[in-house]
């Protein structure tokens, strides 16, 4: 199964070689009046549509924003059975990256063009990539595997968004859009069922307006059972979910010029972590020594006859251990208003005020992790960690025009409180033989009687001005745009560890810094339908401290310099959109985490130290997307992302040995192909989806050359949509897999124990299926 990865990785590189010369051919040969003609919309039902998108903080062409997006609109989401930004761990947008923090679907790892945050967990460390919500920043990873509630489209901004976006986005933007309320009556519901136990519903109501005054809710519920069972009697197997989210909004729109969007939201993610399982025992042929006494080097302990191991899926572990579910409840308010001073200029705010409240329970691992088996001694480390959080945030933006300038000119101030704890008890024990286990004694597990490894909090206050501004002289028939754009922005953290191994300390970092993130964009209209763009950008991600650091130890913010070159064009009379993108990044002070697994008796403790990198890390790389409107109904789409990275050799703080590091999570090569089909059936209208998703192994941590599986995922959707149940009403129903073929993969592997069990992984979600009903009145 795994010996044709590489082929297929071929495979989408070949074809996106082979698009781009076919590209500037047609553009080489296109008629001037059929150019012409692309700009406007296309009468003929085989011609793309325009996309409309955000990212320069007003409403543009995708096609004319001379920035590289890829887009994801409600239809897209749906065929693919996307219900959280879990889902898109799949690599359906081969620039994107997210992962599980560790196993736990309680936090996600998101990255774009090798700017990936290993270790963001904590309360005074900072995410690569920023995650918006209607214009609303979300400070902490924690809580971004809630369910999404009616998106109606997912902008990827890739590259660093420093001058509009701000901190914290180096690596780029995921910007999140959804359906507001309309004033007129609608409603959509879906309900459907699957295999795992799985379940799921969802409310979308839009109100009639009574007076100025729309409202909409919006709700939804997931829940899929364990994909690996739990052997031990009431707990909870892993890889389960259970997410419910509901939003309500209020618009009031008292004049044509003035609109204030009020909106709420309450979210509740229960989930368990993927099985930790160990892949093969003793890796480097170690001589296997005594169960008792002490190891002489260079042996390894046994390994306990019920413990199993191998490179396949547990469907149920080998053992049990108490699992209970992980927590995390989000909600938050927000004040959206836009105010229409004359046709030229509009005022905004934004307020926005969120909490993230996070109790995790992580007892992946059994016997699979150190420390290795020894009679009568516990094991099975159950990782307990709490955060909380919350967070203020104000925007004021200015977004106008003049005869030949469009502008955009804002004020932001950001707050944010969080503090955790963490807990490590063990809650097995081995007999004394290594044939069978007890369960602990619970009590070291409530909160209140925890042995405290580490508690920690943090502060910190950002302000920012910023503007952009585009230029299109009156010359080259209005073909030439330039964009100058910069922020300026005042950071100030502060934090303080406070417990370590269950004992008081006082130690605590401080940092203030402020920097000035400019822009620069040069773009051309080659002609009505080929979009030509270079642009010159910079961002930073703000330092911090390690909370799992013995001393608190400090680190310094990491700055990117990134170069790009790209076009956008529709071609074939608008049947064809191809988009290129070429970039290359400096980055200085990269964050890199350095790991030290120690064990004292039967306990375990995880130090991780964060050093700034020396030099420059250079990142460089290659993207692809196009769209083939082949027929009417028929529609084939593909991207491509390349990426290389070369990272400093860094200084090990635990060994003083300088070594090889890596970015973790980015594949060299990755890509994805669909193909969606619609026709009329029965009175009805049929649809057809499939998408295949191709990704290169990776690192999965900074400092070891240890890379997980290749993957290669395949989703598909069957659907007659529109039959008319009755008058106004709209029945549709679907038929749904993701990783239709079952491919197995490690996703996440660790080698921390490899000289004294093995290496340890974890694999995706198996194969998933079910049926949905939807109606639409």
């Amino acid at each position: 199964m795994k010996t044709s990865l590489k082929s297929r990785a071929y495979l989408f590189a070949t074809a996106a070689l082979l698009v781009a010369p076919v590209a500037a051919f047609a553009a080489e040969t296109a008629p001037a009046d059929a150019a012409v003609a692309a700009a406007e919309p296309a009468d003929s039902p085989t011609a793309l549509s325009d996309v409309t998108v955000t990212a320069t903080r007003r409403e543009t062409k995708l096609q004319e924003t001379p920035i590289a997006i890829s887009l994801m609109d409600q239809k897209a989401l749906e065929s693919r059975h996307v219900q959280s930004l879990m889902d898109l761990a799949d690599g359906a947008i081969p620039g994107l990256r997210v992962a599980t923090f560790e196993a736990r679907q309680s936090a996600l790892t998101i990255g774009i063009r090798g700017i990936v945050p290993l270790d963001a967990n904590q309360p005074a460390r900072e995410q690569g990539v920023g995650v918006y919500v209607d214009g609303v920043y979300l400070g902490r990873q924690h809580g971004l595997g809630a369910a999404l509630l009616d998106i109606e489209r997912l902008e990827v901004l890739k590259g660093p968004q420093g001058t509009l976006f701000g901190r914290n986005t180096e690596g780029g933007a995921l910007n999140m859009v959804t359906r507001g309320p309309t004033g007129e009556f609608g409603l959509r519901t879906t309900a459907g069922v699957g295999n795992y136990g799985a379940y799921n519903a969802e409310m979308h109501l839009d109100l009639p307006s009574v007076g100025d005054f729309s409202f909409k809710i919006d709700g939804a519920l997931q829940r899929q059972d364990a994909v690996t069972k739990n052997p031990l009697p009431g707990s909870i197997g892993w890889g389960a979910y259970d997410r419910r989210g509901l939003r309500a909004q209020v618009r009031w729109r008292p004049t044509d010029k003035f609109q204030a969007d009020l909106a709420a939201d309450i979210g509740k993610d229960k989930n368990t972590p993927f099985y930790s399982q160990l892949l093969g025992y003793n890796p480097n042929n170690l001589v296997v020594g005594p169960a008792t006494g002490t190891l002489p080097a260079g042996q390894i302990r046994p390994l306990p006859s019920i413990v199993k191991f191998g490179s396949d899926r547990m469907s149920v572990a080998d053992i049990g251990v108490p699992q209970q579910w992980s927590i995390d409840n989000t909600n938050g308010v927000s004040l959206n208003l836009k105010y229409e001073v004359n046709e030229n200029l509009e005022l905004r705010s934004i307020t926005a005020y969120r909490e993230v409240d996070v109790d995790q329970w992580d007892n992946s691992g059994g016997a699979h992790r150190i420390p290795a088996y020894s009679p009568n001694t516990n094991f099975s480390r159950y990782s307990l960690a709490g955060l909380w959080q919350h967070q203020f945030s104000q925007e004021f933006q200015a977004v106008g025009s003049t005869d030949r300038i469009d502008y955009v000119a804002g004020l932001y101030y950001f707050h944010e409180n969080a503090s955790d704890d963490a807990a490590t008890p063990s809650t097995n024990r081995w007999n004394a033989d290594g044939t069978g286990y007890t369960i602990n004694d619970p009590t070291p597990t409530i909160r209140g009687s925890r042995s405290i490894d580490r508690a920690s909090r943090a502060e910190a206050e950002s302000y920012a001005v910023y503007g952009q501004a585009t230029y299109t002289p009156a010359m080259l028939n209005d073909a030439l745009h330039l964009t100058l754009g910069g922020r300026y922005t005042w950071d100030d953290k502060s934090g303080e560890l406070y417990i370590v191994s269950n004992a008081p300390t006082n130690l605590t970092f401080a940092q203030k810094n402020d920097r000035f993130d400019p822009m620069v964009t040069v773009a051309y209209d080659a002609s009505s339908n080929m979009h030509l763009y270079a642009k010159y950008s910079t961002g930073y991600r703000a330092g911090g401290a390690s909370s799992r650091s013995l001393t608190y130890r400090q680190f310094g913010p990491e700055e990117v310099k990134a170069y790009e070159i790209g076009a956008k064009t529709d071609l074939f009379d608008r049947r064809l959109r191809l988009n290129v993108a070429a970039f290359a990044m400096d980055r200085t002070g990269s964050q890199i985490d350095f790991s030290l697994v120690t064990v004292t008796g039967s306990s375990t403790r995880n130090t991780l130290e964060t050093i700034n990198a020396p030099g420059v890390t250079k990142i460089k790389g290659l993207e692809v997307e196009s769209t083939l409107r082949v027929t009417e109904g028929l529609t084939l789409s593909a991207a491509y992302a390349y990426t290389d990275t070369k990272v400093p050799a860094t200084r090990n703080p635990f060994s003083g040995l300088v070594q090889p590091v890596f970015i973790v999570f980015t594949p060299k090569n990755a890509g994805s192909v669909s193909a969606d089909y619609e026709a009329p059936l029965w009175n009805a209208t049929f649809r057809g989806h499939i998408d295949a998703n191709y990704s290169d192994a990776t690192q999965t941590f900074d400092q070891t050359d240890v890379k997980n599986d290749k993957s290669f995922i395949v989703n598909a959707r069957l659907s007659l949509a529109d039959v008319q149940v009755k008058e106004g009403a709209l029945l549709t129903m679907s038929l749904w897999s993701r990783n239709l073929l079952n491919e197995e993969y490690v996703y996440r592997r660790d080698p921390a124990n490899r000289n004294t069990l093995g290496d340890y992984g974890n694999f995706n979600t198996p194969r998933t299926y079910g049926v949905e009903f939807s109606v639409r009145y």
